[in-house]
């Protein structure tokens, strides 16, 4: 965990990182140049394999952002603005939101410098982590609140303004369990007494586990990844890996949506790929709905919408789901049709889940 003067030290480098990127530009102009920032193009077609780490990332392929023509110029008069906004953030010890960021921008005195939406400010603020080789964390960017939670037998200490705090997720939280926050590097694992790691993608599963003890019958840490998982999220399951030495498994609904939850949390996401080694866990292991469990256990069902079709089709060419698991599981989900929800284990009973289906699948992949 950082002491106060490390996470000192970390925003002066934040911040002289921003400040010699914007440097760059104006160097650029001095010596005659058109401005001008290179980014990795961050499509599908552009991840490749890293064997060293075994995640995800960009490839050699680029995008440029030159100054040569109007909107070119546009895109890089926001990003001035938008690195001087962050330097400022940072010498003043303060932080805000994506969301606070794209109003603020409507406060700029220059109308181009102001974003036309915020998928435009996210993007930007993904940009300039990828050139400066600084997270958005550490600029003090914090998404909305995602709600993500641990429950578990995990004791630690979590640094917060007011001081630091020591914490049981099981004996001091209450049923909702204990809150991720945005920086999991603030946190110092102080002892467990967990066996492995279960990553859930739906809260009502997530306190069907709860209230039936499953974390203390199993010695597990259940993480509620609230849907597609936040980067904090996937960061503290990446770190309960690695520094705990603890298996970590991924508990979602049966679709093709569900299958890129599990694959941005072992190999990370296409839109995140330049920090796959920092938030991805290659070693997760999927423990879903599969299409083959449908079947097996007659599971209720609603049929693949035609969004659905595209995707499972668009995944047999992902490079995240190219071996032979995830082949033959979608193409039998093609084949029958369907997609089941992690609830749809209800239909056997409200215990079969945490009596049966897990213990089963745990004990197959030698987790139990």
């Amino acid at each position: 965990m950082s002491t106060e003067s490390d996470a000192d030290i970390e925003d002066e480098l934040a911040r002289e990182r921003l400040i010699d990127l914007a440097a760059e530009f104006y160097d650029q102009f001095a010596e005659g140049t058109v401005p001008q920032m290179e980014i990795p193009t961050r499509t599908k077609s552009n991840i490749v394999f890293d064997e060293d780490e075994n995640v995800w990332v960009y490839g050699d392929r680029h995008s440029t952002r030159s100054a040569n023509s109007v909107r070119g110029a546009q895109k890089l008069l926001k990003a001035v603005y938008t690195i001087e906004f962050l330097a400022d953030q940072l010498e003043q010890e303060r932080s805000s939101t994506l969301r606070e960021l794209y109003y603020l921008s409507e406060s700029w005195d220059n109308e181009r410098a102001q974003f036309n939406d915020q998928d435009e400010s996210n993007q930007l603020i993904e940009d300039l982590e990828i050139v400066s080789e600084v997270t958005r964390e550490d600029f003090h960017m914090r998404p909305e609140e995602s709600g993500a939670t641990i429950m578990g037998p995990l004791y630690l200490r979590e640094q917060t303004r007011r001081g630091e705090r020591e914490i049981h997720c099981q004996k001091d939280v209450g049923e909702g369990g204990y809150q991720i926050p945005n920086n999991p590097d603030t946190i110092e694992f102080l002892d467990n007494d967990a066996d492995f790691v279960l990553c859930v993608e739906t809260g009502g599963m997530r306190d069907r586990l709860v209230e039936n003890g499953f974390d203390e019958q199993y010695n597990v840490i259940v993480v509620h990844l609230k849907g597609q998982p936040a980067r904090a999220t996937r960061r503290i399951t990446r770190r309960l890996h690695d520094e705990l030495d603890l298996p970590v498994t991924v508990f979602t609904d049966g679709d093709p949506w569900s299958y890129r939850i599990y694959g941005s949390v072992a190999y990370g996401s296409i839109k995140s790929a330049h920090l796959s080694e920092y938030l991805a866990t290659p070693a997760a292991d999927f423990i879903g709905i599969q299409p083959e469990d449908i079947v097996e256990y007659d599971l209720p069902t609603d049929p693949l919408a035609d969004s659905d079709i595209n995707a499972l089709e668009s995944e047999l060419d992902d490079p995240r789901f190219q071996d032979d698991y995830w082949t033959e599981q979608i193409e039998l989900q093609l084949d029958i049709g369907k997609k089941a929800e992690q609830q749809a284990l209800a239909s056997r009973g409200l215990d079969f889940v945490t009596d049966t289906y897990l213990p089963e699948r745990l004990g197959d992949m030698g987790v139990l």
